[in-house]
């Protein structure tokens, strides 16, 4: 079973993700952006990650609710495998960020409302990971994290997204009184990668978490046929 039916998309997410990457270079931005200067192109690649992280993390999220309803395992895998994608795909949003603050303020980290809540919702994140790596039982660890999956998932949203917004003081733009993006568009351009970037970066990640769940479906039923072989070899 696949994600989204057909094969359109992965084309698609390879053209535009190939054009993100080549026009993000190319495109004329403003120069009066303060300290930003030419890092503000990362605003094509952070940024969409950030936003395609969350529509996958949303995915797996319906997937863990599914499975608790109808006890499906092919939804457990569904919402495993999104989750672990969405993860890496926070993970690589997390290093561009990282390497862009470094860039503007000096300092890959800085105490500010926005980062904790990114620090703590990854963490909660890599409790997750840890718990679907530590149980045995399948159907155990299927019905484990498929609640939790379901707990975490809008305090994530309301750490990274709601809590920096309605912060006193961030230097984060889009947090609290810090500036928008939007302020930056001087060249009124930038809408024609940011966008893309979303679309792009969200259907290759969710391309990744339909492989890898491929691959986990594959691996269970060769694993089932080794075990059914075992009992008739045994009797």
């Amino acid at each position: 079973m696949q994600f989204i039916p057909n094969k359109w998309y992965k084309i698609l997410a390879t053209l535009i993700v190939g054009y993100v990457l080549i026009y993000g270079l190319m495109l004329d931005l403003p120069t009066d952006v303060g300290i930003l200067d030419e890092s503000i192109r990362n605003l094509f690649y952070h940024v969409p990650m950030w936003f395609g992280m969350v529509l996958v993390l949303l995915a797996a999220w319906i997937n863990s609710m599914m499975y608790l309803g109808k006890f499906n395992p092919k939804r457990d895998i569904y919402a495993r495998e999104l989750t672990n994608t969405g993860i890496l795909m926070g993970l690589c949003g997390l290093t561009t960020g990282m390497f862009w603050a470094y860039n503007t303020w000096g300092t890959p980290w800085t105490n500010d409302p926005k980062l904790n809540g990114v620090a703590a919702g990854m963490a909660m994140y890599g409790g997750y990971w840890l718990l679907q790596k530590s149980i045995n039982n399948q159907e155990k660890r299927a019905r484990l994290t498929a609640v939790y999956n379901i707990f975490i998932f809008p305090l994530f949203v309301a750490l990274i997204y709601i809590m920096p917004k309605i912060a006193k003081f961030s230097i984060h733009p889009g947090s609290g009184e810090a500036v928008n993006f939007k302020a930056y568009n001087q060249t009124h351009n930038m809408q024609y990668v940011f966008y893309p970037a979303v679309i792009g970066w969200t259907l290759l990640f969710v391309w990744i978490a339909e492989l890898r769940s491929r691959h986990e479906i594959i691996k269970q039923k060769n694993e089932n046929k080794k075990l059914f072989n075992s009992d008739i070899t045994n009797q």
